[in-house]
């Protein structure tokens, strides 16, 4: 096991609790401002919200906007965000930002990428080159870009699937944490997130959600679920693991954006979401009911 992370540039106080669901309210410390939680985390793939400008977006009372390492660490490169001082200066965004490892494009990508221990092998759709993106790589870019919270790099995989290759993303997850917090030169600006995977499997989750406990690192993330799913299936996933996790540190449902999931897991003790969904609706004027909102 590697050695924890000290220094942690985070602190979470505990507001509030339900008295008979596992929901909290909380203020959650980050070095650019503080985020009340629960929150929804709108994403910026590549340091943008589609037809809002960043002040726009500090003005409708966002406290933390996603990028995505894959994407940035592509265009316009780490080079780039290391010349700025990153990409708070680059978007001109004064508030908090997350940025995701790259681990979830092995299954958006899926067609265009190989996994193996050393990292994962991007077939780049654009020019057709080669990216290899390794826990060490991952982690370099987001120092790079300057994120408050970093992703470590996890083996992703559909949570729709089963069997062995299941209980390899998960074991392999926990060994690429290992390499991320080595990796990691800004624990004092920089919070880096531990992954949870596992699939539908509770054995796995357990083993995971055991293991991952026992590094010193900021904050977890719930992850590999919200990929199609039966929703009974998905929510007891959710609750398991934040009957394991640390009451004292920050747990992140990843790729949650669908109104009925914030609110059943926001029930289920979660602090932090994220999803394309409401951006994507957005963009596209698709209503999210029968009634206009103005």
């Amino acid at each position: 096991m590697s050695a924890p992370v000290n220094h942690s540039a985070l602190t979470l106080k505990v507001l509030a609790e339900c008295s008979v669901t596992k929901a909290r309210a909380c203020q959650l410390s980050l070095p650019h401002s503080v985020v009340d939680t629960p929150v929804f985390m709108p994403v910026g793939t590549q340091g943008s919200l589609k037809g809002i400008t960043p002040e726009q977006l500090e003005n409708s009372g966002c406290q933390i906007m996603l990028g995505n390492t894959y994407h940035l660490g592509s265009n316009p490169g780490a080079e780039l965000f290391d010349k700025v001082g990153g990409l708070h200066k680059f978007m001109g965004w004064k508030r908090n930002l997350l940025t995701d490892s790259g681990g979830f494009q092995m299954v958006s990508l899926v067609a265009l990428s190989e996994v193996t221990e050393e990292g994962v092998r991007f077939s780049n759709p654009y020019d057709a080159k080669d990216m290899l993106l390794t826990p060490e790589k991952s982690i370099e870019i987001q120092n790079s870009i300057g994120a408050d919270i970093i992703m470590q790099l996890d083996d992703v995989v559909s949570s729709t699937i089963s069997g062995p290759r299941v209980e390899e993303a998960m074991g392999r997850s926990i060994r690429w944490l290992d390499r991320c917090i080595e990796a990691h030169k800004k624990t004092k600006t920089q919070n880096l997130f531990a992954i949870i995977q596992g699939g539908l499997d509770s054995r796995l989750r357990t083993i995971c959600l055991n293991e991952m406990s026992k590094r010193n690192v900021p904050g977890f993330a719930i992850g590999g679920l919200s990929g199609g799913e039966d929703k009974n299936d998905f929510w007891k996933m959710v609750t398991l693991s934040t009957d394991f996790l640390p009451k004292h540190k920050p747990r992140y449902l990843m790729g949650v954006g669908f109104p009925v999931d914030l609110v059943v897991c926001s029930a289920l003790g979660c602090d932090m979401f994220d999803c394309v969904y409401p951006t994507r609706t957005a963009v596209s004027t698709n209503p999210t009911s029968k009634y206009a909102i103005n």
